[in-house]
């Protein structure tokens, strides 16, 4: 499952997904994560209600199941999750390989429903009725 990471530093999850410099993505299974890409961002990104800006950003995460971001405005939150993309808010910075890891111990586990659905993402869905 490919996750994406909006980021300033590339380093932690700090951006608001408008303004945000960088989107890393990274590819999580239950037996490890793996970095994918980083997709770089002009420096004009302030708040100015551009909706255009989002285009290249919602094109960059279009396969991702999860977005991480410390903050996201409500049409943005609503282009991603018509995406069928999970967005998370992170309260306060969280250094990426930290939420990676953390992520990766609930995929060995029993995942919540939303996690299990955001897994099946890009997937054909079947159905065995014998079994």
């Amino acid at each position: 499952m490919k996750v994406a990471f909006a980021t300033q530093d590339e380093q932690r999850v700090d951006a608001h997904f408008g303004w945000a410099k960088h989107l890393a993505i990274y590819d999580v299974t239950p037996e490890g994560f793996s970095f994918v890409q980083t997709f770089h961002f002009g420096e004009d990104l302030a708040e100015d209600g551009n909706e255009d800006k989002l285009a290249p950003k919602l094109d960059a995460i279009h396969d991702c199941a999860i977005l991480y971001v410390a903050a996201i405005g409500g049409s943005g939150a609503a282009r991603v999750v018509a995406l069928k993309i999970h967005p998370i808010k992170v309260p306060q910075p969280e250094p990426i390989l930290d939420i990676l890891e953390k992520l990766q111990e609930v995929l060995k586990g029993t995942p919540p429903p939303w996690l299990r659905k955001a897994l099946v993402k890009g997937q054909e869905v079947t159905h065995d009725f014998e079994e």
